[in-house]
């Protein structure tokens, strides 16, 4: 009984119904267009300012996907240093953060390079720095060897798991890999965005390391998007959408690897996915130029380096509430003076009490309209 789509006599020869598609696919090409013309309208400062938005959401949130939390200051710092941007605040970042952007800049930026088995080792060994998966050691940079049991995805307690996936075995990963980077770097009629989707799901239905397939999966994805914008820039965040949609894109996920090799239904909601997260990108382009017409506005403002440290966090959209406990903590500073530079920046309108309250004072931004 073939339950699995690779074990369809035809794989992988996936077919899709175009008419099905052409409407989706027009909305994704002109909304990708769109944005990527504003952008270009911006300027390099401000675009570089929305790249490092927009790659620093797509790193956290995928990580997020796969229940791994990844500090945001420390992806945005190691991001910063990469893009050769000179911001305040940067901090030290942790090898596992630093491995996980080195994969993301090398699929955006080099969009154009051929993909072989040596670059995802590659990116593979940047995920897993210490060669380990938490607590369990892994095979790193390499295929998996199956020598502790079939490849599943599982779910449930201890003893009552529900397989909902088994991967092609170990010893057909040569075989299924060639196949997959010959395709990916040989097709060139397929429009890249529907190639997207392709590569996507076919890449986590293979399934080829111990961890991490469904990282690569989207920086794969990321690499191919930026292939069909023409430019290494990333402006929206395919992955953040995915994790809002985590639910229905694993939904999806099972039921085309236990279906047939006809994928419509897939790239039906890999292409609603992508329309989604187009849309989405309009906040990260206001937010860009809220802190623009924010700075543009003080520029003659006298400000300490603390105040300008956390005015940015706060216009960068700051996790909860600010207190004078936290800017301390945050500017390294006593809270005798964090409760100086708030004051001094209510005075100059810059901050006010949230109304709102709570247990603790806490602050907030001035309308920056």
């Amino acid at each position: 009984m073939r339950v699995f789509i690779y074990q369809q006599n035809e794989w992988p020869n996936f077919t899709w119904s175009n008419q099905a598609l052409i409407s989706l696919l027009s909305q994704v090409r002109h909304l990708q267009g769109k944005m990527i013309g504003k952008m270009e309208s911006l300027g390099f400062e401000l675009q570089s300012e929305a790249v490092l938005e927009t790659l620093t959401l797509d790193i956290i949130k995928s990580t997020e996907i796969e229940g791994q939390i990844l500090n945001p200051e420390q992806v945005r710092s190691s991001l910063a240093r990469r893009l050769g941007m000179d911001i305040s605040g940067l901090v030290y970042s942790d090898r596992d953060v630093d491995g996980m952007v080195d994969m993301m800049m090398d699929a955006t930026q080099y969009f154009d390079k051929p993909l072989s088995s040596e670059r995802l080792f590659g990116w593979h060994s940047a995920l897993f720095p210490s060669g380990r998966s938490g607590m369990y050691k892994i095979i790193v940079g390499n295929w998996r060897d199956d020598s502790t049991g079939p490849m599943q995805v599982v779910s449930g307690a201890m003893g009552k798991e529900k397989v909902h996936y088994q991967a092609p075995a170990a010893n057909e990963l040569e075989k299924e890999m060639n196949l997959f980077t010959n395709w990916f770097n040989g097709e060139t009629k397929l429009d890249p965005v529907i190639k997207a989707g392709l590569a996507h799901l076919w890449f986590v239905s293979i399934h080829p390391f111990e961890d991490g397939n469904g990282r690569i999966a989207r920086a794969l994805t990321d690499l191919l998007l930026a292939r069909s914008d023409g430019i290494p820039q990333r402006f929206y965040s395919m992955s953040a959408q995915i994790r809002l949609e985590r639910k229905e894109y694993y939904k999806v996920l099972e039921k085309s690897q236990k279906g047939t090799l006809n994928v419509t239904k897939w790239l039906e909601w890999f292409l609603n996915c992508l329309k989604n997260a187009l849309h989405a990108s309009e906040k990260i382009l206001e937010r860009v130029l809220q802190k623009h017409h924010f700075w543009n506005k003080h520029a003659t403002t006298v400000l300490n380096d603390r105040q300008i440290l956390l005015i940015n966090k706060l216009l960068d959209g700051f996790d909860g509430k600010l207190t004078s406990s936290k800017w301390a903590k945050i500017a390294k500073c006593s809270t005798d003076t964090a409760l100086r530079d708030i004051q001094g920046l209510i005075n100059k309108n810059i901050l006010r009490k949230n109304t709102a309250g709570g247990r603790s004072t806490n602050y907030e931004l001035v309308n920056t309209d």
